[in-house]
């Protein structure tokens, strides 16, 4: 099952499994089945243009959770059951997963969010509770929340800049105020909560490392977006291949996150 998840993230989400593919085996064997549930989640909206059967598949992985939560046999699907133990093992709060289903809704749908604290809501929704959940699967303590926390809202924020021509072109509106300014201070307030979470380095344990270690790109996308955000709509914030690689390799090794 393991290498079955190994692939399915390999696939979907090639950044989360880059930065864990050094990690124990052990971390891996809990953070796959995390990042996988959130590869369902993020497929739900887009896998079909019927909004109720993009419903029903959230609605599946909601129940998943209550299944969890209240000791149920795991149901049949290649993610649910590791999820479950996962789940189960590392004693996770199922409201956060509960959270990361019901922001997936907005993607549903072609409603702007109604405002900025609409739109900080859903980035740490998704980002911001898959960290601390993947944080807290490899037993980081109460005290790391913020700096995690901080560290998936940026990474998730990047994540978002990154998706935005995508995004418009399905016909949702991502931001709400796309104008060069707005999103060059989108950028700006994102590498702030980049810069609070390193400055609590000392508050993550060295077991956290494959974790924050995901957020690897954030810094150098969010600083092209603050400094070129008419780069944004261009699709034009990631670095080179070789760079990022490159970025990821000699955090992994400083353990500077």
């Amino acid at each position: 099952m393991t290498d079955e998840l190994a692939t399915l993230v390999q696939q979907g989400d090639p950044h989360r499994y880059a930065a864990t593919i050094a990690a124990p085996d052990a971390a891996r064997a809990r953070l796959w089945p995390l990042y996988a549930f959130n590869l369902e989640l993020a497929r739900a909206p887009w896998v079909t243009q019927e909004p109720l059967i993009a419903e029903m598949r959230l609605q599946f992985w909601a129940d998943v959770l209550d299944d969890i939560a209240t000791g149920k046999p795991a149901r049949a699907h290649q993610v649910a059951a590791p999820l479950a133990q996962v789940w189960q093992a590392a004693d996770l709060p199922v409201a956060l997963g509960q959270g990361m289903v019901a922001a997936r809704h907005w993607e549903i749908y072609r409603a702007p969010f109604a405002d900025d604290a609409a739109f900080f809501a859903h980035i740490q929704a998704t980002s911001g509770n898959l960290m601390w959940l993947a944080a807290l699967a490899l037993g980081a303590p109460p005290t790391s929340e913020a700096p995690v926390r901080d560290m998936g809202f940026a990474a998730g924020l990047a994540n978002w800049l990154v998706a935005i021509p995508q995004l418009q072109a399905a016909g949702r509106i991502p931001l709400v105020d796309g104008r060069d300014s707005a999103v060059a201070a989108l950028a700006r307030d994102g590498l702030a909560h980049l810069a609070r979470a390193r400055a609590q380095r000392r508050l993550v344990p060295a077991s956290v490392l494959p974790v924050m270690l995901t957020g690897w790109q954030a810094g150098a996308v969010l600083q092209r977006a603050a400094q070129r955000p008419d780069l944004v709509a261009q699709g034009g914030l990631l670095p080179s291949e070789f760079r990022r690689r490159g970025a990821l390799v000699l955090r992994s090794l400083s353990g500077r996150w």
